[in-house]
């Protein structure tokens, strides 16, 4: 999920705008649709989507490179808004901060990345999106929260979920070892997908931790940081094992292009969104992204998802939907008819 997001969907507080809203508002206004943050959410995912099929479809260029594009994308639309809001690049009080944060949202993009090569395109985008779910666990750990009757059942159902998707032969025995192989063709089962996928979500659960110790700081700072950051990080580790090359020319040249734009146009659409919409509701709309992938793996890698896996997408999706909408209601006046209808979410 984008950096955007996290930011502005699940650190509490309040978040800086990059700019005034008032332009967006009249746009949308102007465009006369008042759905138009949730219709750029989705472009947004479907970019997003696109990416994860590409780094799938490059099998001759390793994810750690193809990752290090990926980071552009975060970068480029960063530094001119950091620029434009006259924001300090490296704030005294916060570095340490901001380089544990870059450093998690950096190893659980590359697990990620390595995820999407080694699992089905879906399986892999459900595990990983389930991350704002783990939050609860790591916010008890760190922060000792509360971890509500609410935050347990939808970790659970979660976990249950995963365990569908991953369907790890020591819990189904050796009929779920031959489903895997069967998928791939003949191959054996390689558990260090599943592994780098669910590890993904664990890093990922404690970047959202670590933004809410940055809620003061604007966000393009924290982008641009961890652009930077991860830019360097996957160069050292390409350059470790031997993965820094130029890919190809012909298709895969032009393929990392597409990859690095559709980077940057789904950072911009959500950042855009964002403006129009309530985090709560483009969260939701950014679940588009399981749909899409499942649709890519069918339509480019011809791989047809079993009932566990579709099963296991349902139970994942409902529960980030469930604390997207629990997020929203509270984000909400005690007055409005929505957070009333919502009731029953934010009841501990």
């Amino acid at each position: 999920m984008s950096e955007n997001l996290e930011l502005r969907q699940f650190v509490d507080g309040p978040i800086v705008p990059i700019v005034s809203n008032r332009w967006f508002v009249r746009m949308k206004n102007k465009l006369n649709c008042p759905y138009l943050g949730i219709i750029l959410a989705t472009l947004s995912s479907l970019f997003f989507s696109l990416c994860s099929v590409i780094v799938k479809g490059l099998v001759d260029i390793n994810p750690m490179e193809l990752a290090s594009f990926r980071f552009i994308g975060v970068l480029l639309p960063a530094v001119p808004i950091l620029v434009y809001t006259k924001q300090p690049v490296f704030p005294e009080g916060k570095r340490v901060i901001l380089l544990l944060r870059c450093f998690m949202g950096t190893t659980g993009l590359m697990l990620s990345f390595y995820a999407f090569r080694h699992m089905p395109l879906a399986d892999a985008s459900v595990i990983i999106f389930s991350t704002p779910v783990f939050v609860a666990i790591f916010a008890r750990v760190f922060l000792k929260e509360q971890c509500s009757l609410f935050n347990i059942v939808t970790i659970v159902l979660t976990l249950v979920g995963v365990v569908l998707i991953t369907r790890p032969p020591f819990v189904f025995g050796d009929s779920a070892a031959s489903l895997e192989a069967e998928r791939y063709e003949g191959k054996h089962y390689d558990i260090w997908g599943p592994v780098a996928a669910i590890s993904s979500t664990l890093f990922g659960a404690n970047v959202y931790i670590l933004l809410r110790a940055l809620k003061g700081l604007h966000f393009s700072v924290i982008m641009t940081n961890f652009g930077a950051f991860a830019l360097v990080y996957t160069l050292i580790v390409c350059g470790s094992i031997g993965a820094i090359c130029w890919p190809a020319c012909g298709r895969d040249r032009w393929l990392v292009v597409v990859l690095g734009i559709f980077s940057f146009l789904g950072q911009i659409l959500l950042t855009v969104s964002l403006q129009l919409e309530q985090a709560g509701p483009v969260a939701i709309a950014r679940c588009a992204d399981i749909v899409f992938a499942f649709i890519w793996q069918m339509m480019f890698f011809g791989e047809t998802p079993t009932g566990y896996s579709l099963l296991g997408a349902f139970l994942v999706v409902s529960s980030v939907i469930l604390t997207a909408l629990k997020k929203w209601a509270l984000s909400l006046p005690r007055e409005s008819s929505v957070r009333k209808r919502l009731r029953f979410l934010i009841i501990d």
